[in-house]
C-alpha cells in the first residue's frame, strides 16, 4: 500500500530537517512526504529531500491547522496514497514508526492508530544524536505503551492526538478530515476523536510506532493561546454539547483570565485582565494529563 507522511511546518526548519533525517534512517520509507508550508514561502527552496513535496498554504495567525492537515491529505490522496501518516514537525520518527503504521493500516481495519511519544529534554550544543534517541525513550504516561509488537485496542477517543497517527485513505474519507472551524491552538484533535467515536471507528495504540518530540519551551497554563483555546472550545461545545480542554479552562479561571457561567453553561475570556507570568517548561503540552483521563487535565 502506498504510504504518505503529512507534516505541517511554519518557521521550524531545523525541526523538519531532523524529522527528514529520521525518516531517511527508518526501516521503511514513505512513497511521498507532503510538507504543508504554513505561510512560509522560503520552505520549498530549503527542502530538497527525496520523495518530499512542499505544498504552499498562504495563511496567517491564528494558524488554520485543521484546514492545513486536510490540504496535506488531499495532496497525498492525489498521489495515490492508501495509508496516511500524520507527523508533527516537532516529531522525529523512531526507526520502525513508518513500517509499524503501514503494517497495521494494511490489515484493512478501519481505525485510528496512535503510537507512543517521548518528549525530549533540551538538546546538547551539538544537537540531538538521532541514532541514540531510543536511549531516551520515556513515552508520555497519559497514553498506553503497548510494547514493541503490541496493540492496546479500543482506547479513549478523548486521548487522540494528531502529532503522530495513521489511518487508511478509506477511513480518512469516511471521517471527512478535520473540522476546518478550528484555528490556532487546541480543540481540533478532540473533535477528530469525537468524529471517529461517532462513526464507530476505534482508536488503537500501536506499539513500535515511537516518535520523539523535539524540545521547545511551553507555558503552563498556555496563557498566550487563551484566546484561541476559548474560541475553539466554543466551537467544540456547539458541535458536541460538552466542553473540551476543561483542565486548561479551569486553570485560566484560577488565574483570573476566564469565567464560567453555570446557568448558561458558558466560558468567556476576561480580556482586560493582565496576564500573569507563565512558567516555561520543556515537557509535553501542559494540557496533556499526567495520568489517563480528560486529555486537557493538567
Amino acid at each position: 500500500m502506498r504510504t504518505a507522511v503529512i507534516t505541517l511546518c511554519g518557521g521550524r526548519l531545523p525541526h523538519l530537517r531532523n524529522q527528514l533525517r529520521g525518516i531517511a534512517a527508518g526501516s521503511r520509507r514513505p512513497d511521498t512526504h507532503i510538507v504543508v508550508a504554513l505561510g512560509d514561502p522560503a520552505l520549498a527552496a530549503a527542502v530538497t529531500a527525496d520523495r518530499t513535496r512542499v505544498v504552499e498554504f498562504d495563511c496567517a495567525a491564528p494558524l488554520p491547522l485543521a484546514a492545513a492537515r486536510n490540504l496535506g491529505a488531499r495532496a497525498a490522496l492525489a498521489e495515490g496514497a492508501e495509508v496516511l501518516i500524520f507527523l508533527d514537525v516537532d516529531c522525529v520518527p523512531g526507526p520502525t514508526l513508518l513500517a509499524r503504521y503501514h503494517d497495521l493500516a494494511a490489515t484493512g481495519e478501519p481505525a485510528l492508530w496512535c503510537g507512543p511519544v517521548t518528549y525530549l529534554p533540551p538538546p546538547p550544543p551539538a544537537g540531538y544524536d538521532l541514532t541514540r534517541l531510543g536511549d531516551r525513550r520515556a513515552p508520555h504516561p497519559a497514553r498506553p505503551d503497548p510494547g514493541v509488537d503490541g496493540v492496546v485496542r479500543d482506547g479513549d477517543h478523548d486521548l487522540f492526538w494528531s502529532l503522530s497517527f495513521a489511518l487508511t485513505a478509506e477511513t480518512w474519507r469516511t471521517l471527512g478530515g478535520f473540522h476546518p472551524g478550528y484555528r490556532g491552538y487546541g480543540g481540533e484533535d478532540t473533535d477528530f476523536g469525537a468524529k471517529a467515536a461517532a462513526a464507530g471507528i476505534p482508536l488503537h495504540w500501536a506499539g513500535g510506532a515511537d516518535a520523539y518530540h523535539q524540545y521547545h519551551p511551553v507555558s503552563d497554563p498556555p496563557v498566550e493561546h487563551r484566546t484561541d483555546i476559548l474560541a475553539n472550545a466554543a466551537v467544540f461545545h456547539r458541535r458536541w454539547g460538552r466542553w473540551p480542554m476543561t483542565g486548561w479552562l479551569r486553570a485560566f479561571a484560577d488565574a483570573g483570565l476566564a469565567d464560567y457561567d453555570p446557568a448558561r453553561d458558558l466560558w468567556t475570556l476576561r480580556s482586560r485582565r493582565s496576564v500573569p507570568s507563565a512558567s516555561a517548561t520543556g515537557g509535553p503540552p501542559p494540557g496533556i494529563p499526567a495520568a489517563p483521563g480528560s486529555r486537557y487535565t493538567p
